[in-house]
């Protein structure tokens, strides 16, 4: 299935097992619920069975590469088979490289590291922080940041015009049309806003750019824990995705695709397992030879249960069916977004409109309501967890709220007081472990809560909007 199509007539499944579906919470009004986690987008909850998996490694826990002990050992092919699982799960192609980094904001920074001289990257302003701001990063690379389009035929027409127009540099051997050298030109996009939910034009947007002799990375944080993401099918050079949101919460992610400019580029990080061989030379100095696989940027002790914990949820995502689990996740976001247009209050944000496919990510305000405000309120009184704030992808919330480009924020801690106006939303995310009633009660607590108002006093301490007893 494209990334960019939806499923809407396939099986539908019971949510996953996830932790914490049970972890009852205590309310202000008295009593407690169980937790509803409406906040997969920043961190879903481990699946059971990768918990169950890392929980059977653990005594078998050893040093990765190069050791002679049988748990070395065991350890070092876990390890390696992790990587072939994932290498699986991304369709990647024969030459791709899969290297585990810390999350996708470690994957992007460690592909800005390798671009080569001159490169000019151009990336949409609608993009989460951890693929808007590496780039930057380098002084040797020109960044074009591209307008929020409003549809996804214009985002491929800003990207056709911004390529075609790039103005030729002295480092490429590539000829522009008009006779002068083009450089190396990535574009970074990603698969489904952090945001919005909505799935973007990825295979249309490949296309553009490998048109016009550029590179495009995917940022699949959020993509791939609802859709199945194929490298080779979508066509992208690069994709990169944390393990955390994809139920695996154990401090690892993963860059994976073309292996050359990789290759080429300095270690990452240097360091044991990076280096081949270590020489002194005669003038006191070292020489290095540094391995050209995917370990010249591994460099030190790898997070071995990080790497088999993300492996072990993309075993579990596979094996569940990502149609079926597409096709659950369209009822709930249909759940959601026919509850929320029964209260004219709240204003859904979205840049492609209403018949854009999308993922179980949803952001919303409340007129009235500090969204900080709000979202206290559904923590205090429901036990729900939403998230609020720009949600580190500050251009994109000023543009769909219409506020000033340098209007002053901060991620998730709005300097607004309780039922003052601020520049911040209320996000809601959900996927393959969200029971149907923490959906049913999220949507019954918003229609309350602007029906009747708070049952609590709200105040803001540290920048937080919290319960007190006055």
């Amino acid at each position: 299935m494209s990334a960019s199509t939806v499923a809407t007539d396939r099986p539908v499944c019971a949510p996953l097992d996830v932790l914490g579906r049970d972890v009852l919470v205590p309310l202000v009004t008295g009593g407690e619920v169980d937790y509803a986690a409406l906040d997969y987008a920043a961190s879903a909850p481990a699946l059971q069975r990768v918990w169950d998996d890392v929980a059977a490694y653990a005594p078998y826990y050893g040093s990765v590469h190069r050791g002679a002990g049988y748990l070395s050992q065991l350890s070092t092919d876990l390890f390696e088979n992790a990587r072939t699982t994932i290498t699986r799960f991304l369709g990647c192609r024969d030459d791709d490289q899969v290297i585990f980094t810390r999350s996708t904001t470690d994957s992007l920074n460690l592909l800005a590291a390798a671009l080569p001289h001159s490169t000019r990257v151009f990336v949409f302003e609608t993009e989460h922080h951890a693929s808007l701001l590496p780039w930057e990063q380098r002084d040797d690379v020109d960044v074009t940041y591209l307008d929020a389009p409003r549809t996804s035929r214009q985002a491929v027409d800003i990207l056709e015009k911004a390529l075609a127009s790039r103005e030729p540099s002295p480092s490429s051997p590539l000829r522009s049309s008009r006779g002068g050298p083009i450089g190396p030109a990535l574009v970074c996009v990603t698969g489904a806003s952090n945001v919005t939910g909505e799935i973007w034009p990825i295979k249309e947007l490949a296309a553009v750019a490998h048109a016009h002799g550029a590179r495009i990375v995917l940022d699949a944080a959020q993509l791939a824990p609802h859709h199945p993401v194929d490298l080779a099918e979508l066509d992208v050079d690069w994709a990169a995705f944390s393990g955390h949101k994809l139920y695996a919460p154990f401090g690892s992610g993963v860059l994976a695709g073309r292996a050359d400019w990789l290759r080429e580029a300095d270690p990452y990080l240097a360091g044991g397992g990076a280096s081949r061989t270590v020489a002194r030379r005669p003038d006191g100095g070292v020489d290095v030879a540094w391995h050209t696989t995917a370990a010249r940027h591994e460099a030190g002790s790898p997070n071995v249960i990080g790497a088999y914990a993300i492996a072990s949820a993309c075993q579990a995502l596979t094996d569940a069916g990502f149609d079926a689990l597409v096709a659950r996740e369209q009822e709930l976001i249909a759940r959601v977004r026919t509850g929320l247009a029964e209260v004219p209050e709240v204003r859904i944000l979205s840049l492609f409109g209403d018949d854009a496919p999308r993922v179980g990510v949803l952001s919303f305000v409340v007129d009235g309501w500090n969204s900080s405000h709000f979202a206290a309120a559904l923590s205090a009184e429901y036990g729900i967890g939403v998230r609020d704030g720009l949600f580190c992808a500050h251009p994109l919330v000023r543009t769909l709220l219409g506020g000033a480009p340098d209007a002053p924020a901060e991620c998730g801690a709005p300097e607004a007081a309780p039922g003052e106006r601020a520049l911040n939303a209320v996000r809601v995310s959900f996927g393959a472990g969200t029971p149907d009633e923490h959906v049913d009660r999220f949507v019954r607590a918003v229609k309350e809560l602007v029906a009747d108002g708070a049952r609590w006093s709200y105040r803001t301490e540290d920048g937080r909007c919290v319960p007190y007893t006055a």
